[in-house]
């Protein structure tokens, strides 16, 4: 006989081809039943292939069989054909997809590789977590049943070593359908030193992306609230939603955090929030809800809410949630074509900060919006339509402490380009603003005010360049602009423009307040000048300034605007780069006595096992800000990769006008390729009527393959010597 009627005879007789795929495909947990389909054609590779005289087939000798995704490697295969076994002797390798994987040293299963005996047999998931017994059962084709099983994701060393941790279990039965793992008598251990004991324990197995049960557990200490313990569970509801529930207790707190998830077709939305009852404060009961969502409604509308409450001002800061001073609430419904852009929202505020009276702020605001960009062939350039609204309200009825705005605008502007032969770039506009006000609960101001700006300005910008002949290149570019605006009718109250900032964005702006409650007035004469130096070594330096000078000085503008006075400050900014991956970032406004009215400046730099961040800023008096002090404050945060399984962080904000801490916190993670532990230690320091300060310390562990992404090689540990 052939080798190649051999091969056709094994295929036959074997029938490898409904078998293989039996031995390790699972149906998907909730998918409908299909009607089996044909299997694609199989092949067996062997050294050697032959009949016996008693009728059984033997392929010896590198014995391999393929289909499809699976492979099955054995140094040889004898089947029966009288009594339908198979016989298997290793080292036996059976791959799928690179998924599963299952190691043995001899294997005994019937025709169809449903069931049967593997000896010395290992379970492997993603190359990642393995499962070690003395036998192997197969059931059924659908469990996998293990005896005195070992189970761990670390690196075994062959010198006997222990791994880090491993769950040793009396049994262990893998549902390949259902795709989880169920433990008999597991012992968890460290360093082969027993932890924990359960008598039952049951597992998602790593291919299964979502399932119900215990995720990673953590403590958190506090000065406040004591030691306590986090231990969330996941509740798989379906495909498209599910739900945490995270019980935290500890000597002074009972709290249950809640978060509920779930996807649409055409959208989702995410729900977070927490029930508690403590002795921190006198209420009975505290907590906090969060609700996010977006939905995509066809036609490219699209909606999103974003909303938040809390129950007391500390309640965010008590349990270690993100530390806001005011919560916004929004729900918006937009929509942006190439020429065409919508927004119509409402919001609400909810101040935390315990010295503002929020019944005297606008709390309540409705915002719509819609712009249309046009092309007029006729006129060549860009024509843009606007019209803008937002309603504002305050819930005290107070006269002059609880004003109510609405605004209206229409605005109109054409705007046109042109690029000269020798590079010149010349910027024209021309526009047209109609403001509409209705005050209410105010008697400084009338019930009704109307304004209406013209603008115009025509700016020029000269961009050169040059290169050097060691590959050097220059950028320079100064800018002109002059520009006109004429303010017609009353005054209205500043509520929406009274923190004004000058910077690079807004040197060319006719107006630079914020929003169109304040407008500037009279002819602007803007310079700058944009100047940048790029090197072949990676060496990128550039900077920027700029100035305003006006025909009418404007009230409206603070100090530390920079924009005060007929002549503004002078606008400077930088920014410094290198191929090491260190960063300088700089801006400020000095003003005719060469002092800073504010100067920011960034830092980054990450390089190999380093990674550092800083900034620091300085604002000076202004009391048209409510700043009646100076700020001085250093950011710091960092972090170094002591070895490849060790980082340790650091972070620290520190107030140089008073001279303290705000907040500070180190931190401290080890990693491998099976477990991530994480230290951390917090401290805040600031303190008002409904806030204390507080010290933090969190512990969280991580057993890669079945509750974090699997390790790399990169934090593999070492077998070292045996």
């Amino acid at each position: 006989m052939n080798l190649r009627s051999a091969l056709l005879m094994t295929l036959a007789t074997l029938t490898l081809g409904p078998a293989l795929p039996a031995t390790l495909h699972a149906q998907t947990p909730g998918a409908p039943t299909e009607t089996p389909q044909a299997q694609p054609p199989a092949m067996l590779v062997a050294d050697q292939v032959f009949i016996t005289p008693e009728r059984q087939l033997v392929a010896e000798g590198h014995v391999e069989a393929f289909q499809g995704d699976t492979r099955l490697s054995a140094r040889k295969i004898t089947f029966d054909r009288n009594s339908g076994k198979l016989e298997i002797e290793g080292p036996i390798r059976i791959d799928q997809a690179g998924n599963i994987t299952i190691l043995a040293d001899a294997a005994e299963l019937d025709q169809g590789l449903q069931n049967g005996l593997l000896t010395g047999a290992r379970l492997v998931f993603d190359q990642q977590v393995q499962l070690a017994s003395l036998q192997m059962v197969r059931v059924g084709g659908r469990y996998t049943q293990l005896y005195k099983t070992t189970v761990t994701s670390c690196h075994v060393c062959e010198n006997g070593k222990p791994p880090l941790w491993q769950i040793r279990a009396r049994s262990v039965t893998h549902d390949q359908a259902e795709r989880q793992l169920y433990f008999e008598g597991a012992q968890l251990r460290v360093l082969d030193v027993p932890v924990f004991y359960f008598p039952a324990l049951r597992l998602p197995d790593p291919s299964l992306d979502r399932a119900s049960g215990f995720l990673i557990p953590s403590l958190r200490t506090t000065s406040q609230l004591g030691t306590g313990i986090k231990v969330p569970y996941f509740f798989r509801i379906g495909d498209s939603r599910d739900l945490t529930v995270t019980p935290y207790v500890s000597p002074h707190t009972k709290t249950m955090g809640l978060r509920y998830r779930q996807a649409f077709r055409h959208g989702g939305i995410e729900i977070e929030g927490a029930y508690t009852r403590d002795d921190l404060t006198s209420d009975d009961t505290r907590g906090y809800l969060f609700a996010t969502g977006g939905f995509d409604l066809g036609n490219r509308y699209k909606l999103s809410f974003d909303l938040k409450t809390v129950s007391d001002n500390a309640y965010l800061v008590d349990y270690g949630l993100p530390d806001y001073d005011r919560l916004r609430s929004e729900l918006e419904l937009n929509r942006t074509t190439r020429d065409s852009a919508f927004r119509s929202a409402l919001i609400h505020y909810d101040s935390l900060r315990d010295g503002e009276v929020e019944a005297e702020i606008p709390t309540r605001i409705a915002d719509f919006s819609y712009q249309r960009r046009l092309f007029p062939t006729a006129l060549g350039g860009e024509l843009r339509l606007t019209l803008d609204s937002r309603a504002y309200q305050r819930t005290s009825s107070a006269n002059i402490l609880g004003r109510d705005v609405t605004r209206t605008t229409a605005d109109a502007e054409y705007l046109r380009s042109w690029i000269f032969a020798s590079g010149l770039r010349a910027d024209w506009q021309l526009g047209f603003a109609a403001d509409v006000f209705k005050i209410a609960d105010d008697s400084t101001y009338p019930s009704h005010i109307t304004r209406s700006t013209p603008r115009s300005a025509i700016s020029l910008r000269y961009p050169m360049t040059m290169t050097t002949g060691k590959g050097v290149t220059h950028f320079l570019e100064p800018i002109v602009q002059l520009g006109w605006s004429d303010v017609h009718g009353g005054t209205p109250p500043i509520d929406e423009s009274r923190f004004v900032e000058f910077d690079q964005g807004n040197l060319l702006a006719l107006s630079r307040f914020p929003s169109e409650d304040a407008r500037e007035d009279g002819t602007v004469l803007a310079l700058g000048v944009n100047w940048a130096r790029f090197a072949p070594s990676g060496w990128q330096i550039s900077a920027s300034a700029g100035q305003v000078f006006r025909s009418i000085a404007d009230p409206n503008f603070s100090v530390s605007s920079g924009l005060a006075g007929k002549d503004s400050d002078l606008l400077l900014a930088g920014q410094i780069k290198n191929a090491s991956g260190i960063a300088f970032t700089a801006r400020g406004l000095l003003d005719d006595s060469f002092s800073f009215s504010k100067f920011e400046l960034r830092s980054d730099w990450a390089y190999q096992r380093l990674r550092l961040s800083g900034s620091y800023l300085w604002l000076g008096i202004d009391p048209m800000e409510d700043r009646i002090a100076e700020v001085s404050e250093l950011w710091f945060d960092g972090s170094y990769r002591l070895n490849p399984n060790w980082t340790a962080g650091a972070n620290l904000r520190y107030d140089i006008a008073a001279d303290n801490a705000t907040y500070a916190g180190v931190g401290l993670i080890y990693r491998n390729e099976c477990v991530t532990v994480d230290l951390s230690l917090n401290r805040r320091y600031t303190s008002s009527t409904s806030v204390e300060p507080s010290t933090n310390f969190g512990f969280t562990i991580a057993l890669s393959g079945f509750a974090v992404e699997s390790g790399t090689e990169k934090y593999r540990r070492s077998c070292g010597k045996s």
